[in-house]
């Protein structure tokens, strides 16, 4: 029997010599060759060769206590061998980098899969406003090598020195290094408040040098730019007083 059709023709797998490359806009392939790497727990689709996987949980006790402190974090494997595997989070859009001995602050929900050779860990971020939040916390990802992170649809990439930068808290997946953010509210008050609000209460404001990555999709709630573990829904201590 034969099958007609262009289906293993156009979904064949894509070569390159890259670490990590694209498969599609929602796939990431990565050569095990160049050496171990870390993903994002349960992100495997898929995998030809010797590949095998470790649990890190949060990265070791200080990473854990972290997590269960800030609400913040992301359950990583280590993933060696030959081969190449496949990595995906949901049917996500992957966006891909490299750090040339630089640093990116990352949303951890959003974190996929990095270079062994990348640090990471999670820092509390320095804003005026973040009191008021109860704390808000990051990825920090830092040195030499590839990271590959998810959004929701194509993202933004707003450069802020070009102009003052303010994006929705729930949009935002990360800023790469030189990047400043405060915590802004919105001016409508106490008054918009009381009359159901815009829905745009909490906002972060952007300086210095650098960009910003803003997906077109207001869901990075889970373990992102939030407060204390035992608070709940965006913007940790602030989003309790409003709800």
């Amino acid at each position: 029997m034969t099958i007609h059709g262009s289906l293993f023709t156009d979904f064949k797998e894509k070569y390159s010599q890259d670490p990590f490359s694209l498969q599609n806009k929602k796939l990431l392939r990565i050569d095990m060759r160049y050496g171990p790497v870390q993903a994002k727990t349960g992100s495997m689709v898929a995998y030809q060769g010797d590949v095998r996987f470790a649990n890190k949980g949060s990265g070791g006790l200080g990473k854990m206590f972290k997590a269960a402190v800030t609400g913040e974090g992301v359950k990583m494997m280590e993933c060696s061998g030959s081969g190449e595997l496949f990595v995906a989070d949901e049917a996500a859009e992957v966006q891909v980098m490299y750090l040339e001995n630089d640093m990116v602050s990352v949303n951890g929900n959003n974190v996929l899969a990095f270079s062994s050779s990348i640090q990471w860990d999670i820092h509390r971020i320095q804003a005026r406003g973040a009191a008021m939040t109860g704390g808000l916390y990051n990825v920090s990802l830092r040195g030499t090598g590839y990271v590959a992170v998810t959004t929701k649809g194509d993202p933004i990439a707003l450069d802020v020195a070009s102009s003052p930068t303010f994006a929705d808290a729930q949009a935002v997946v990360l800023w790469t290094s030189g990047v400043s953010m405060d915590v802004r509210v919105d001016t409508g008050g106490l008054g918009s408040m009381i009359r159901g609000g815009t829905g745009e209460l909490l906002q972060m404001a952007f300086g210095g040098q650098g960009y910003v990555l803003v997906q077109p999709c207001e869901n990075v709630v889970d373990g992102g730019h939030q407060g204390g573990g035992n608070q709940q829904g965006p913007g940790g201590m602030l989003g309790q007083l409003l709800s």
